[in-house]
């Protein structure tokens, strides 16, 4: 038995639209960092994907008998060190990987159905809840809520549920 048993079907289909490959094509960050950039930027969706929200939580990753389907999984201190040798050039090159994901996937799923006839945009601010003090871009901003603020581009048709097709920070 597998807790996050979902995660089987999630990784095979971003691994068929191209994820790991992406990744080691379109990313450069410097040194050990960057190596293998494909099994890191694959822990981290499937960590993510299994409720992850920092680092210390991609640990979910390696528990129980996720090895055996995620194998070779990075520590949550080696995903760390990896996300902490992003810049900014490195978050737009993330976008470029995330963007042709999602046009893999809309080629290979219903996930963009009907948006070739009706498309829906929406463009909207989020704002993550922080707590803390030694985190980079937390601020106070005009909700008062401390916290990361982004603006987020969602996808939808008539036939598909919202889908965010793009982040930037705020």
């Amino acid at each position: 038995m597998v807790s996050a048993a979902g995660l089987v079907p999630v990784m095979a289909l971003v691994q068929r639209a191209g994820l790991g490959a992406l990744a080691d094509q379109l990313l450069s960050v410097p040194g050990p960092a960057g190596a293998h950039a494909s099994a890191k930027v694959g822990a981290v969706v499937a960590g993510m994907v299994a409720g992850a929200d920092s680092f210390e939580d991609l640990a979910v990753v390696r528990h129980g008998a996720k090895g055996r389907l995620l194998a070779g999984a990075p520590a949550p201190t080696t995903l760390g060190t990896h996300l902490r040798a992003y810049r900014f050039g490195h978050v737009r090159q993330l976008d470029a990987v995330a963007a042709r994901v999602l046009a893999a996937l809309a080629r290979s799923t219903p996930v963009l159905a009907g948006v070739a006839q009706v498309a829906w945009v929406d463009l909207d601010d989020t704002i993550k809840q922080m707590h803390g003090y030694a985190q980079q871009g937390v601020a106070y901003g005009y909700s008062g809520v401390k916290g990361l603020n982004a603006q987020l581009a969602v996808l939808s048709s008539p036939l598909a549920a919202p889908v965010v097709a793009g982040v930037r920070p705020g």
